[in-house]
């Protein structure tokens, strides 16, 4: 059977105008003025001309009474209800929309509410069943009522000030339905009774004043009846809940203040979980939320196994559209959850002066099918109702089996006498093995007073001689096994001698650096002048290079070519100033210089260019006769900049290694840490280059992954770095980590 919707459309408010009406009930077109309408339509919210339909089993508008909804929708659950089967009823809807006056209702007669309504109709049953029955069958009535508040049960029984900050706890029982544990049940032999426990209750139920609702309830309240039905020996116990739950808020609407965003949050919460249980059921899906809120673990909506009745109530007017809306789709889907309605089995207990043998067969029968049935209640009602006194001393019986432990057993505070300690064995042998700490243990011996007398200097079995011998085989263990500790510690120190050589090697190989870069600067000058024609400024660079580089034939040739070159065409110059011209339009041209590289054949130059800042004059002091007229170009000057580091590449350095000239790839030899550096960077073994100064692991990875793609010689000779200048411009390698990889190398070799 499925859940059973009922729609209710509340009645107008004192601020709210006719004209604002949306939602209207409509009744089928084969239905007959008795029938209830069925239909809810509401209008489209972006499109006012279309409608929405919902089909529900009843609907009801504006002008129904709260006695139209019991009669025909609740009081038929009644019977059912003492029939053995459980009854849940719950009201839903938005804040504000008249759930808490459906279920309580007013304190007029007219006004009262389901659960009024519902108890009166269950006392005036169980007083027919108990007259038809002739005084056989008994019915008991307990109720019990509780509420969940920001997601912690709290029993509405109890006084706020006794309550546990946690709240109760909630279990599953033997059938798997969700009980809470702690609550309070009391008794109720009459309707006005009943009445009296509820009003009081209800004064402990969280209720605020938000901006729609003047008495909005900021909780969940479930109010669960109990109906126990004894007839003879046999009691059958089912049990109906009443929930009214509390309505989804919209912040912007209520104006809440900071406590009730907290308790609207839980709502919501709770709603929202709810609503996916719902939608998880309807798809078929293997799981259901339940336990995600305390809310949706207790309602178990498809799992609690009773008839359900849902009472939707709907705000008519269109500043609740799309909460009505929301609340029509959580109906629509809830109506398709089909419930397995289970009756309650009866339980048996014995009656005084009669034993189970006594008892008819068919009862044993029935006693059996119903132990799993067994609710948490009582032990005197399912087993047996004669007590025994219990001052009567109970014989215990005999342990039949010991504890294996691996914690020792602790001995008694007794004293120490020479008295041994006593130690009962177990009556009953185990059969299992037992452990070493349960088997009795031989007493302690008590301290043995000493005598006094004299010392006794002798020890039996070792004389004085061994007991020296072994005293100083030890120390001598424990001072060789210091030394060798000392000594792996503390590693002995260079002299003072070698560290100063080591110091004035490093100063004088950092110096031969400084001054190999600024003859390479030299050099780099009198190559741009040599490629521009200007011999004798690049024989004055050469000249300035050469005390940098002494002892070097190629340099010393280089300069002793470009003299006789320089003195050869001076020689020319002064000659043709000496034969008179030809034409007279030829004396006043200057004449014509050619390049180097094509006046002199025999003379090793470059073929490539490398434009650089011209740093000097090209103007030649020593010839007399003038120069031919060039462009004026701006001479720039460096800027001042910091000191450089030795171990980064020098602006002619740089500049040099472009030119394939033999002389200046001799002069720029490498120092024996850039070699070092070199050569371990051109095994490219990962484990080697990863020790390098500032390289990791990865970093030495990518170092060799880079030296794989890249090709710089002959593909026979392999692929090698030659220099700090290509090192630097691999991939993942700048100047700075070959200025550390190269000052790590540095102290390795000194």
């Amino acid at each position: 059977m499925s859940v059973r919707v009922v729609a209710r459309i509340r009645p107008l408010l004192k601020a709210e105008i006719e004209k604002d009406i949306i939602v209207h009930a409509e009744k089928t077109a084969s239905a007959t003025d008795k029938d209830t309408a069925t239909i809810v339509r509401i209008p489209n919210p972006k499109n006012h001309g279309e409608n929405f339909s919902f089909n529900f089993n009843s609907v009801y508008d504006q002008s129904v009474t709260q006695a139209q909804i019991f009669d025909n929708e609740v009081s038929s659950t009644v019977k059912h209800l003492f029939k053995g089967f459980d009854i849940t009823i719950f009201a839903y809807g938005v804040t504000g929309t008249g759930k808490t006056h459906t279920m309580r209702g007013g304190k007029g007669l007219a006004e009262r509410g389901v659960i009024p309504r519902l108890l009166s109709g269950i006392y005036r049953r169980a007083r027919k069943a108990e007259k038809d029955s002739a005084g056989d069958s008994r019915v008991e009535v307990s109720m019990s009522y509780y509420e969940i508040y920001n997601d912690r049960v709290f029993d509405l029984f109890e006084p706020p000030e006794n309550r546990t900050p946690a709240g109760l706890p909630i279990r599953d029982n033997q059938q798997g339905k969700a009980i809470v544990v702690g609550l309070t049940e009391r008794p109720c032999t009459s309707l006005k009774e009943f009445e009296g426990l509820y009003d009081h209750a209800n004064i402990n139920r969280s209720t605020s004043a938000t901006k729609l609702n003047a008495h909005s309830s900021r909780s969940h309240a479930i109010l669960c009846v109990k109906i126990s039905q004894t007839t003879g020996d046999q009691t059958r116990v089912s049990t109906v809940s009443a929930i009214d739950l509390a309505g989804s808020e919209d912040n912007r609407r209520t104006d809440n203040n900071k406590e009730r965003l907290v308790e609207s949050a839980a709502i919501n919460k709770s709603l929202f979980v709810l609503a996916q249980c719902v939608e998880a059921i309807s798809k078929g899906q293997a799981r259901i939320p339940y336990r995600e809120s305390k809310m949706t673990r207790i309602l178990s909506l498809g799992q609690n196994k009773a008839h359900t009745v849902m009472v939707l109530n709907l705000a008519p007017v269109k500043s609740y559209h799309l909460d009505t809306l929301s609340s029509l789709n959580f109906a629509n889907r809830t109506k398709k959850i089909e419930t397995n309605e289970i009756e309650n089995q009866p339980f048996y207990r014995e009656v005084p002066g009669k034993s189970k043998l006594d008892a008819p067969a068919t009862s044993i029968f029935s006693t059996t099918s119903s132990l799993n049935r067994q609710p948490l209640r009582p032990k005197i009602l399912s087993h047996n109702a004669n007590l025994k006194d219990a001052t009567t001393a109970i014989v215990k019986p005999t342990k039949q089996f010991s504890v294996y432990s691996d914690k020792p057993v602790r001995p008694s505070n007794q004293a120490n006498t020479s008295h041994p300690r006593s130690t009962t064995r177990p009556s009953i042998r185990s059969p299992k093995r037992p452990s070493t700490d349960a088997l009795p243990t031989l007493a302690r011996p008590a301290k043995i007073p000493r005598i006094a007398g004299p010392p006794n200097k002798s020890m039996p079995g070792m004389s004085q001689s061994d007991i020296e011998a072994l005293i100083e085989r030890k120390v001598t263990e424990a001072l060789a096994e210091r030394a060798d500790n000392t000594s792996i510690s503390n590693p002995e120190p260079f002299p003072d001698e070698v560290q100063k050589r080591l110091e004035a090697l490093e100063k004088r190989i950092e110096g031969q650096e400084n001054e190999r870069a600024e003859g390479l600067q030299y050099l780099l000058l009198a190559k741009q002048h040599q490629v521009r024609g200007e011999e004798a400024s690049a024989l004055k660079m050469y000249m300035l290079a050469q005390p940098y580089f002494k002892g070097n034939e190629k340099l010393e040739r280089k300069i002793e070519g470009l003299r006789r070159k320089v003195e050869s065409k001076k020689t020319e110059e002064a000659a043709q100033r000496r034969s008179p011209p030809r034409d007279g339009s030829s004396a006043m041209r200057p004449s014509r210089r050619k390049p180097a590289a094509v006046a002199d054949q025999g003379f090793d130059a470059d073929s490539s260019y490398h434009a650089a800042p011209s740093l000097h004059a090209s103007s030649d002091s020593d010839s007399d006769a003038p120069a031919p007229r060039r462009p004026l170009t701006k001479i720039r000057r460096r800027p001042y900049a910091p000191a450089r580091s030795i171990t980064a590449p020098s602006p002619a350095t740089h500049a040099l290694s472009n030119f394939e000239d033999p002389l200046i790839r001799d002069l720029c030899l490498p120092t024996p840490r850039t070699t070092r550096l070199l050569e371990i960077i051109n095994t490219r073994d990962v484990a080697q280059i990863r020790l390098l100064k500032g390289v990791g692991a990865k970093r030495a990875e990518a170092i060799v992954g880079a030296l794989c793609d890249m090709e710089i010689g002959p593909k026979e000779e392999g692929v090698r770095v030659g220099s700090l200048q290509e090192l630097s411009r691999l991939r993942g390698v700048g100047a700075k980590l070959v200025e550390g990889m190269r000052g790590g190398c540095g102290e390795a070799i000194s």
